[in-house]
């Protein structure tokens, strides 16, 4: 195990990790957006206002994603389960 696999090994979990939380994240930032330009013209200043539509939107967005947020999981594991008497050399 070399420095370069372990930066590499690392660089690829980051990767992994920012593509799935990436539509989750879009979702509710666009959503957090939206809501905050409607209170701010409606002078409403409601709490629950501002967490409720970004917990739907993540919803609806893990919802719609969820097939290629399956694929890519599951193209990490198995890229990482079919290498590994190579990573424990």
């Amino acid at each position: 195990m070399t420095e370069a696999f372990i930066i590499d090994f690392a660089m690829e979990s980051m990767k992994t990790t920012l593509l799935v939380s990436a539509p989750m994240l879009g979702f509710g930032l666009v959503t957090g957006l939206v809501v905050s330009i409607f209170q701010a013209v409606t002078s409403i200043q409601e709490l629950t206002l501002t967490f409720i539509p970004k917990i739907l939107a993540v919803f609806l967005a893990l919802l719609l994603f969820f097939p290629w947020l399956l694929h890519v999981l599951l193209s990490f594991t198995s890229k990482i389960l079919i290498h590994f008497p190579d990573y424990i050399q």
